[in-house]
Order: structure tokens, then C-alpha cells, then sequence
């Protein structure tokens, strides 16, 4: 009792499972590193690696203009490698050692026990780590300098003789005929070292594209960290009943195991399937049935269920599609499997699906030929996914099966607004996989698909206007005052407390505001199954809760200073990008969820310190105008402010600048004589985004 009063419990952190990076996430230990190759100068030149080795090799860029890289050495050892002569086949084309080799091994066997963890604003986010890999400089360079220097020596010792040429002509050759190996041999060969060699040297290279630390693709990657509704995902793995507890404590034996008698692998009575884990209970089911309502997956699972650890385990496994959730495709097809039809792996048939998906989530409506020559899948796979989830109508189209669930949608909106912005990432993602066009991102009306209208006169449109009014008149006049009412109590609040109101400025031009309720891009028609006045956070009127509008502003703030300061330069459409990836990290019911439109976002860009650069685009250019803005960071107070401004100034007169005069321009702004390495440098840091 002693020790426990002197060791109370300070805090308690709340543990979550990220399972986004299973079998994904390696560590690598890099050795330390000389005084050339710090962290920031490192670049990663080119890396690849063997999967099924778990072998990586990764060739980096050592910086040759650091005062501690001693010249003469580098020099040495490019002329012992590659000679004097340069060609393509040369390791070092600059006849300077200006790149190392590291090769990987693996540091543990199991590495069942280790993860990597986040911590952020009270929460600690797991993920299981699926390799540790020790990284080694490869000497491999010195290889090839010895075999240079041994057919050098050959060379200078000179031809021999023409006896000795006579004399090697006539060899006695003994044939030998090799037995029928056993199958004890067989399996030495196989377990011996020469053989485990050449295995692993058959195995391919995987070539891998290295992102920096602050590209923007690195930090959307970095959000997988983070438990995927980790407010309403359940850790299956972290939470456990009683009975599945005593289950892992104690297992049942194999033998009573093989007693139970064997049913088809594709057949699970509902008694077995309950006896499972809920979390793999919602796995089969939904895996079997592909597109479910809610209320019917409650239904199967029995009376008792708890609903809220069913929608943390259905997020898992499912995607919101017009209320109603739809089996993940890599449910379905799981890693290092194949098309039956066409042998197309596992991987391009999850996004031809996801593609499907998304394609619902904008409409009812889907065109079996538009989704083929999208995917440039073969129209049987076209067909399997079009069956998972909707029905054919003839002359029509195939219609997503189920109807809209608008009672899901009221009753959950913080799961409908998280599923938003899960189906807006995947939207990037088909952008940049498909090269979608604007007719793919907008739904297609379905005026040609209907019927025919029927023809009616001016006379009778008048007539049939006249009947509805006066039908609905008293709906309409009581409608009127109420709106009145509320009217004049709102006018009363607001002159009682005039301070805490704040007016939304809404732009002037014709740009359209910047939704931050994840509807940005997928504009008209359903989003995820709900229409936009039912998913919109906007406050009431452009009015603000007192003392809200100053935390909106200093988390805005907030983030477009923290964005500047690892970007200096952004377009407007990668900020407003950026800036919804922020809000998919943010906990439901945040202040920044009340709404940010384009304007407050600029405004609040130019009272950080940044300045509108007016780059003289083309007139013909394909880009959008949030693309056109572009917005920099005149001051961050680093050593390259000055050559930043220098760089600005030009792109401000043109959009394209040759490398030479850029050159000229800073050394005579700077008074710094600069080499074409030192001008990338100047680029690179200036311009990371971009880059």
C-alpha cells in the first residue's frame, strides 16, 4: 500500500490498433552516418527491394561540397572502380565517389511483439510492425575495382606462346554419366547454401519511388498511422470478452479439435458463426452478402449486439455507399490473388471496384461501358462487380441495389462525415491512377434515359399551378410564421450580444466556397449517400457561437502557418487538398468542421506573412484556377529568404525561366558566385512542393 502512494497514476492514454499498414510498415536502423551525410542532406537516389526476402537496397547521394569530404579519397576511388574511361556502365559517371550502397538484413526473425507508435493529443496509436531491417554500406564497388585490376595484370603479362596454343588445342575430355538422384539427396541439395543462393538471386527487384520527408504524398501516407475511426473503429485485438479471454488462455486441444466434424469450407451455420469474435463475425457476413443495410446487420447478429461495437467493427471490413455499406474490395480479393477470367491480380481489381464504388456514391445510375473503358478491365470482371452491388434495367443501366438509408444518415452523422473523407482519398488515388476527366467526376443527368414526357399545354400547366397553391396554401402560410417568428428571436439575440457575432464572408467573384465537409469535388447529386444539405456543417446563417469564431481563426491559423513553413510555395488547390486532409485527422465535432470557405482561407494565407505571386500563365493552359493562385511564404527567416524573394520575382514575370538566367539573377541579387549544385539546392529548398 506504501509503494502505491508513492506511485500514483498520472495519466491515462488511451491505446488504439492502426491496422491501415498491416504487413506494410518496415523500420529500418541506418548506421550512423559520417559528417557528410547528415539527415537533411541525404537524398535518396534510388531504391529497391526483393518482398519475399524482405531485402532492400537503397543508393544515396553523399554531399561532396561538405568541408569534411576529403576529394582526393573520392576521386581516388571512382578511378579505381570504373578506370578512365566513362561510359554508361560506370558506377561513378561524375569520376567522384558521390553515392553509397546500403544493403539490408533482417534484424529479428519475429517481429510479431514490436510496433510503431504516435502519440497525439492524448491518444497512442499503434501499428504492428511487419519487418526490421538493418541497414549496411555495400562494398560491392570494391568487387568490381579488384576485377578491373586482375584483367589489367592479365592484359600487361601478354598472349603466350604458339606451342603453348597448339598444346592447349588437344584436351582429354572423360564423360561421365550422373546417377538418378535420390530423394534424400534431393533435399540436402535443396537445404544446402549454394542452393538457398541462387533462390534468393532469382528473385526479381522490385523498384521502389522514394518521397521526402515533407512531400505532400509522404504526409497523407503518414495519416494511416493513426487508427481509422479510432472514435468508432473497435480494436478487436485490444478488446475482448470474457470468454473469448479465457479462449486465448486456454486454447482447446488439437485433438478435440479434429473431433468436430469437418462441413464445406464455403458453408458456416449461424450457431458456428456466433461462436466467432464479432468482428469476424461482421467480416464473413458481410463478405457473403456484399451490400447490407444496418438495421439488417443487426438483425443477423443477433439480440444483444451492442450497435456501437458493431459500427466500430463494420468500418473495418465495409464502405458507406448511399447509407447502405458495401464490402471492401480487398475483402474480396485479397493480396497475391488473381482474376478467375483474366489473371489480373488482386491489386488492379481493387481499384476497377473501388472505381464502381465511387462511380455509386455519385448516383444511382451506373453505364457498364463507361466503367470497362475507364478500368480497361474485360467485361466479366466489369460484370462480377457491377453484380456485387446493383441491378441491370434494360435500356437504362445498371441501379444500385438498395435504396437510400436516410435513417442511417440522420442518425450518424459523424460516420457519414469520416466515410467522406475516407471516399475523398480514394478519389485522389483513381485521379491519379484513371487520369479521370471532369465527365467522370460529375454524375450524369438521366434525362436521355428517361421516359418520354408527355406533351402539355400552357393553358393546363396554369390550371394544375393554380390547384397545387391552393392545396398547399395553408402549409405554406404556416410555414411563413414561423420563419417570421424565428426571424425576430434571432434579431433580439443578436442586438443582446453584439461581440460574439461574427459575419461569414462569402466571396465576391464567381468562385464557388471552399466545402470543408468533405463534398469538395464531388459536387452534384449524392456523396457518399447523402445529399449535401443533410452532410453540410455550415453554421446557422453565417453566425458563429460566441467565442467560436476565435478558435476557428487560430486554428486555421494554425495550420496554413505550420503548412508554409514545410511548403513555401502552394497552389490554392493543394492547400484546399491539404487542408482536408487536416479535418480527416481531426476528431468529429471539431471547431474547424463549422465551415471555412475559399475566401477565409486566402485572407487567412496573405495575415500569415505570405504573398499572392501573379505568375503569368498562358492563356491556353488545361489548369484550374484554384491551380492559377499561387501563394508563397515571402519571410521564414532561414538563410535562403533572400534567393527565395529572387526566385519569386522572376516567376512573377514568367511562368517559365531557364536555369542559366535563374544562375545570373541570384548571383547578382545574392553576390554569391553559385554552382549549378548549389542553384538545385536553392530550387529544392524553395520549392519542395513543386519540385
Amino acid at each position: 500500500m506504501a509503494n502505491e502512494e508513492d506511485d500514483p497514476i498520472i495519466q491515462e492514454i488511451d491505446v488504439f490498433l492502426a491496422r491501415s499498414l498491416v504487413e506494410k510498415l518496415y523500420l529500418f536502423q541506418y548506421p550512423i552516418r559520417p559528417a557528410s551525410m547528415t539527415y537533411d542532406d541525404v537524398t535518396h537516389l534510388s531504391a529497391k527491394i526483393k518482398p519475399k526476402q524482405q531485402k532492400v537496397e537503397l543508393e544515396m547521394a553523399i554531399d561532396t561540397l561538405n568541408p569534411n569530404y576529403c576529394r582526393s579519397k573520392g576521386e581516388q576511388i571512382a578511378l579505381n572502380v570504373d578506370g578512365t574511361c566513362t561510359d554508361e556502365t560506370s558506377t561513378y559517371s561524375s569520376k567522384l565517389m558521390d553515392k553509397q550502397t546500403f544493403c539490408s538484413s533482417q534484424a529479428a526473425s519475429n517481429v510479431s511483439r514490436y510496433a510503431a507508435a504516435v502519440y497525439k493529443k492524448g491518444e497512442l496509436h499503434l501499428t504492428p510492425l511487419h519487418g526490421i531491417l538493418q541497414l549496411r554500406p555495400s562494398f560491392s564497388y570494391l568487387d568490381k575495382a579488384d576485377a578491373k585490376h586482375r584483367e589489367r595484370e592479365a592484359a600487361n603479362e601478354g598472349g603466350d606462346s604458339s606451342q603453348d596454343e597448339a598444346e592447349d588445342d588437344v584436351k582429354q575430355i572423360t564423360v561421365r554419366f550422373s546417377r538418378p538422384e535420390t530423394e534424400q539427396a534431393r533435399q540436402r541439395r535443396v537445404q544446402s547454401y549454394e542452393f538457398l543462393q541462387k533462390r534468393q538471386a532469382e528473385e526479381h527487384w522490385v523498384h521502389l519511388h522514394y518521397y521526402g520527408l515533407k512531400d505532400s504524398r509522404s504526409e497523407h501516407e503518414r495519416q494511416y498511422l493513426f487508427s481509422q475511426g479510432h472514435g468508432l473503429a473497435e480494436n478487436t485485438e485490444l478488446i475482448k470478452s470474457p470468454s473469448e479471454y479465457l479462449m486465448m488462455l486456454m486454447p482447446p486441444s488439437v485433438e478435440e479439435e479434429n473431433d468436430k466434424p469437418m462441413a464445406p469450407s464455403n458453408v458456416l451455420s449461424m450457431a458456428q458463426l456466433r461462436t466467432l469474435p464479432l468482428a469476424d463475425q461482421i467480416k464473413i457476413l458481410m463478405k457473403n452478402v456484399k451490400v447490407m443495410p444496418f438495421a439488417n446487420l443487426l438483425s443477423l447478429l443477433g439480440s444483444g449486439t451492442d450497435p456501437t461495437a458493431v459500427l466500430r467493427c463494420v468500418q473495418q471490413v465495409a464502405l458507406l455507399v448511399q447509407g447502405n455499406w458495401v464490402v471492401k474490395s480487398d475483402v474480396l480479393y485479397p493480396k497475391d490473388t488473381s482474376s478467375p477470367h483474366s489473371g489480373v491480380p488482386a491489386e488492379v481489381l481493387c481499384r476497377g471496384r473501388d472505381f464502381v464504388m465511387w462511380k455509386f456514391t455519385q448516383d444511382r445510375w451506373v453505364v457498364r461501358k463507361e466503367v470497362a473503358a475507364v478500368t480497361k478491365l474485360c467485361p466479366e470482371d466489369v460484370k462480377d462487380f457491377l453484380e456485387h452491388m446493383s441491378v441491370a434495367r434494360i435500356n437504362k443501366g445498371w441501379e444500385f441495389m438498395l435504396p437510400y438509408d436516410e435513417d442511417f444518415v440522420k442518425k450518424h452523422p459523424d460516420i457519414v462525415q469520416r466515410q467522406q473523407m475516407l471516399w475523398m482519398g480514394i478519389q485522389a488515388k483513381l485521379e491519379k491512377v484513371y487520369n479521370l476527366l471532369k465527365e467522370h467526376l460529375t454524375p450524369k443527368k438521366q434525362e436521355a434515359q428517361a421516359a418520354r414526357p408527355l406533351l402539355v399545354s400552357g393553358e393546363q400547366r396554369v390550371n394544375m399551378a393554380k390547384a397545387k397553391v391552393k392545396q398547399n396554401y395553408g402549409q405554406l402560410e404556416k410555414e411563413f410564421q414561423k420563419q417570421k417568428a424565428e426571424m425576430k428571436s434571432s434579431d433580439a439575440a443578436a442586438k443582446t450580444d453584439v461581440p460574439n457575432v461574427l459575419i461569414k464572408e462569402e466571396p465576391v467573384s464567381a468562385e464557388e466556397p471552399m466545402d470543408t465537409s468533405a463534398q469538395e469535388g464531388l459536387s452534384k447529386g449524392l456523396l457518399n449517400g447523402l445529399h449535401p444539405a443533410q452532410g453540410s456543417l455550415e453554421p446557422l446563417n453565417g453566425h458563429l457561437p460566441g467565442g467560436c469564431c476565435d478558435r476557428v481563426a487560430q486554428e486555421l491559423k494554425a495550420f496554413v502557418a505550420s503548412t508554409f513553413k514545410k511548403q513555401f510555395v502552394l497552389t490554392l488547390s493543394e492547400l484546399k487538398r491539404l487542408f482536408n486532409l487536416h479535418l480527416a485527422s481531426l476528431p468529429p465535432g471539431h471547431t474547424l468542421f463549422s465551415g471555412i470557405s475559399d475566401k477565409m482561407l486566402q485572407d487567412m494565407v496573405l495575415d500569415t506573412g505570405c504573398k499572392q505571386i501573379l505568375v503569368p500563365f498562358p492563356p491556353q493552359t488545361a489548369a484550374s484556377p484554384d491551380e492559377l493562385k499561387v501563394y508563397a511564404l515571402w519571410e521564414a527567416g532561414d538563410t535562403y529568404d533572400q534567393h527565395r524573394q529572387v526566385l519569386l520575382e522572376l516567376f512573377s514575370k514568367n511562368y517559365r525561366v531557364r536555369r542559366n538566367v535563374i544562375q545570373s539573377q541570384l548571383s547578382q541579387e545574392c553576390g554569391e558566385d553559385l554552382n549549378k549544385q548549389e542553384v538545385d539546392r536553392v530550387l529544392k529548398v524553395s520549392f519542395c512542393s513543386l519540385w
